[in-house]
């Protein structure tokens, strides 16, 4: 299994080649400048994996919730590899890779992802990480306004991740006792992004390179950018 991951969903910049079980990856927080950084990261993988192109089998990148911007780069850097070298993709959500990303280093079974959405909102949705490789959403990924994010019923305990809680700290108040840790300082990053593709496309669900397209949730700024 040969898999090359991109994410520039937020303000981390990452890629990883994920080869039969082992990764080469780059991870930076860049803030801007994920569109120049992208490509050389791609390069300085498969220098360090001795990999081409040509030998992967799939690409996967991090479909959102994020930025517009950086949602863009990695699908049309992901669309333009793919066309090139004849390969499938595979559309990762950013939120799960970031709940598997807290939950590896967290040894939480039970993961709020929760990314600053901007406008005083946030992109956010719980999962079950119980299979690293295939977390499962628990609600339907949404943006909303801090108060309105809620943890699905029951008496279990989550772990909260992402920098939703850094700009909204009230959030750990609002979910109460049920949250019993959070690290407000993770983001999503391509090593997550190619575990959880790796495992989609074995399982079939890897779409053409036509199909590497955003999932921006706030569809009203996304429809009114476009205009430009």
């Amino acid at each position: 299994m040969k898999i090359l991951a991109l994410d520039t969903a937020t303000e981390a910049c990452s890629a990883a080649l994920f080869v039969d079980g082992t990764f080469c990856e780059r991870y930076e927080v860049l803030g801007r400048g994920h569109a120049e950084r992208l490509l050389p990261m791609v390069q300085e993988v498969f220098a360090e994996g001795g990999l081409a192109l040509a030998a992967l089998d799939a690409i996967a990148f991090g479909r959102g919730p994020g930025g517009f911007t950086g949602l863009r780069i990695a699908a049309g850097v992901t669309q333009g590899l793919a066309f090139g070298a004849g390969l499938p993709v595979v559309p990762v959500s950013d939120l799960a890779a970031l709940a598997v990303r807290a939950a590896t280093l967290h040894s939480a079974r039970h993961v709020l992802a929760c990314l600053d959405a901007r406008m005083a909102q946030v992109y956010w949705a719980p999962f079950d990480c119980a299979d690293l490789t295939a977390p499962v959403a628990l609600a339907a990924e949404s943006v909303a306004d801090p108060a309105s994010v809620r943890l699905p019923g029951g008496t279990g305990q989550w772990f909260g991740a992402g920098h939703g809680f850094a700009g909204y700290p009230a959030l750990r108040t609002l979910l109460g006792p049920r949250l019993a840790g959070c690290d407000p300082t993770l983001l999503p990053h391509a090593h997550e992004i190619a575990l959880i593709g790796a495992a989609a496309f074995a399982a079939g669900r890897a779409v053409p390179a036509e199909q590497a397209v955003p999932v921006y949730l706030r569809d009203q700024v996304a429809h009114r950018s476009g205009k430009h």
